[in-house]
């Protein structure tokens, strides 16, 4: 028995000739007219139009041959699966039993037909399976979760990535759900996407749009959890809902939808880490990548949706990520972000060694406390970083986001005494007021953290710290908020990410407190923590001038391309220089030549702003070759002193 647009059939005994000129709509019986397929006569039709109107006519044809096909070989028990592609489906066929295309048209006619169409149209679109365009909104880490998608994509035949939502048959768009500002920017794309898919038609012919059939409407990310039913009905905008941890299932969602069936799948894992999936990297030519090591979070901050959007903590093991990082090093990649939710509190406890106890030794930040109880103890993120950094003592390493409370002292000394761990650090503070921490269930206080920033700069000196603030959290006073604005000031961070509160359902926070500063307050305090910000940061970038700094470079400087490069500091501080041609003290016989893409540069900091460092370049060099120089230049100033 046989599944045929849902009703059950038998398969009728194919006595007859294959080489017999049956049409494809003789099989369809059961079917309404407008789902038969075209006979032969159709395809030579569609063979002898004009070039301007093939195309797009064989597109749709195969497509609908292929559907047919697909529709009469699904075993009826069997739930949907992602299509196979024509070549494959003959070349393994779904049983020995079934009907293929070659039942239906003439041997000859097949190879004269097939021979046409594989001539005129891309290898890709012999059977489409559907351009893909997509939209990122909010952090790296779902920046990193759409280089996942496309990889399982991918996987399933989805080759095809286009620039414009107007050229795809399935549009992806990844979430967030932190801030309502956020949610607001997908709900406008959506709007626009809706658009696409219910005008398609007069889209196409008005030239508005050039994708061969309706789009799906696909949404991946936070807002797939947080708000699924509500993306679902909202007047048929969207297609797929698909949460964090269930990407792997896109293929058979998209399958669902051909069925008339809602697709969609938001269960969060406990396992899941995706360590298996080999990303495809959206900036193909980009000489800085990030990996994910983690997934999840286990702190729940009363005003955080993160784990409740994204689940528990669980970690990659650490053999996968080396194998990441490798392949990305062989591909040219000189610098790579960790990713995670809470970063340094990474746990692979998935391989453990007897010398290695499990256990409650899990040392946080001293004055630090935490909510969530670690059973097993595994390999943690100080070794993490210290075999990736000394397998690849060219590349150079960065992670966020980190949290406060996991910043043990063997990790900060791993980060000063190897040269490609950045000496950069993110601490969100959210809140200088200990009150307002405890509110946020931050595990921490305002003396604690300010113990935790002096204890870090002891170990790394001119470290640079970057952070996190929230204004008009729930009761925050005005006398809160002014310690918000001396901690900004006493700390003096490089860089940091400030914002007004923004409820949101489900934490904690929106179960047990009321949302009652005022907007316009919020606004208010805004303002004045990034002009108090402002000024502090001036001084720590005016701290670097007449320092030699070790520069990527990223490529050229938008403002004057012809003259000047631009690249990214040690400390994360954007660098500009002029472009000459420079010695390579790594070659010294070769001639001097201007930097590329890609290289170490020496650079003298010569003036600064608020926001970038201007410079001399002196050399171009190796990552180890300028620490080992920089590490000699201190032994004789210290011999001298």
């Amino acid at each position: 028995m046989e599944r045929v647009l849902g009703r059950r059939r038998p398969i009728q005994p194919h006595s007859q000739s294959p080489h017999q000129n049956w049409s494809l709509s003789q099989t369809t019986d059961h079917h309404s007219s407008s789902m038969a397929t075209p006979s032969l006569s159709s395809l030579t039709s569609i063979i002898t139009q004009p070039r301007h109107t093939f195309f797009h006519s064989s597109f749709s044809l195969i497509s609908r041959i292929s559907s047919h096909l697909r529709r009469i070989h699904r075993p009826f028990s069997a739930a949907p699966t992602a299509a196979v592609p024509l070549s494959r489906f003959h070349a393994h066929g779904v049983n020995s039993d079934a009907l293929t295309l070659r039942h239906f048209i003439p041997q000859s006619s097949i190879s004269a037909v097939s021979d046409v169409l594989l001539d005129a149209l891309p290898a890709s679109d012999v059977l489409p399976r559907g351009r893909i365009y997509h939209e990122t909104y909010g952090c790296q880490m779902n920046v990193n979760d759409m280089e996942i998608v496309l990889a399982i994509m991918k996987k399933s035949g989805y080759n095809d990535i286009v620039e414009a939502p107007e050229s795809a048959e399935i549009i992806f768009i990844n979430t967030c759900a932190i801030r309502d500002n956020a949610e607001q920017k997908v709900w406008q794309r959506l709007n626009y996407f809706w658009f696409l898919k219910r005008q398609w038609k007069s889209n196409v012919a008005q030239g508005r749009s050039q994708s061969v059939r309706p789009p799906k409407v696909v949404v991946l990310g936070c807002m797939a959890e947080r708000l699924k039913d509500k993306i679902l009905d909202a007047d048929k905008m969207v297609d797929v809902v698909c949460g964090p941890d269930a990407y792997r299932d896109l293929p058979r969602l998209l399958e669902e939808v051909e069925y008339g069936q809602k697709g969609i799948n938001t269960l969060l894992s406990l396992e899941e880490t995706y360590a298996d999936i080999n990303p495809v990297r959206i900036s193909k030519n980009s000489i800085s990548a990030f990996v994910s090591i983690m997934r999840g979070c286990n702190n729940m901050c009363s005003f955080c949706i993160v784990p409740f959007t994204r689940g528990r903590e669980r970690s990659r093991p650490v053999d996968s990520i080396v194998r990441e990082v490798g392949e990305l090093f062989k591909e040219g990649v000189k610098e790579v972000t960790l990713l995670g939710q809470n970063v340094n509190s990474y746990n692979d406890a998935s391989g453990l060694e007897e010398d290695i106890e499990p256990g409650t030794n899990w040392q946080l930040s001293e004055g630090f406390s935490s909510i969530s109880k670690v059973k097993t103890m595994g390999l943690r993120f100080s070794d993490l970083l210290d075999r990736l950094s000394s397998e690849f003592p060219e590349m150079r390493f960065r992670y966020t986001s980190p949290h406060p409370k996991d910043f043990p002292d063997d990790l900060l000394y791993l980060m000063r005494d190897r040269h490609n761990i950045c000496k950069s650090i993110h601490m969100p503070a959210q809140s200088g007021n200990s009150l307002v921490l405890e509110r946020m269930r931050r595990g921490y206080t305002r003396e604690a953290y300010l113990e935790l920033v002096q204890k870090i700069r002891t170990i790394i000196p001119d470290v640079a710290l970057t952070s996190d603030f929230i204004c008009g959290f729930c009761g925050e006073t005005e006398e809160e908020f002014a310690d918000t604005l001396s901690l900004i000031k006493a700390v003096g961070y490089d860089m940091a990410y400030m914002f007004a509160y923004s409820m949101r359902e489900k934490t904690h926070a929106h179960r047990n407190y009321t949302d009652d500063v005022p907007e316009e307050v919020k606004q208010r305090r805004l303002t004045e923590m990034i002009e108090t910000f402002r000024e502090s940061t001036g001084q720590r970038y005016d701290s670097q001038i007449g320092t030699t700094q070790l520069v990527l470079v990223d490529g050229p400087n938008k403002r004057a391309p012809d003259t000047e490069l631009i690249g990214k500091s040690d400390k994360g501080h954007r660098v500009v220089f002029t472009i000459l041609p420079l010695p390579d003290r790594d070659n010294i016989d070769e001639k001097s030549r201007n930097p590329k893409v890609g290289d170490f540069v020496e650079v003298r900091i010569m003036r600064s702003t608020r926001a970038s460092l201007f410079g001399e370049a002196l050399a171009i060099t190796k990552l180890s070759s300028f620490y080992k120089v920089a590490e000699g230049e201190a032994v004789l100033c210290a011999a001298r002193t």
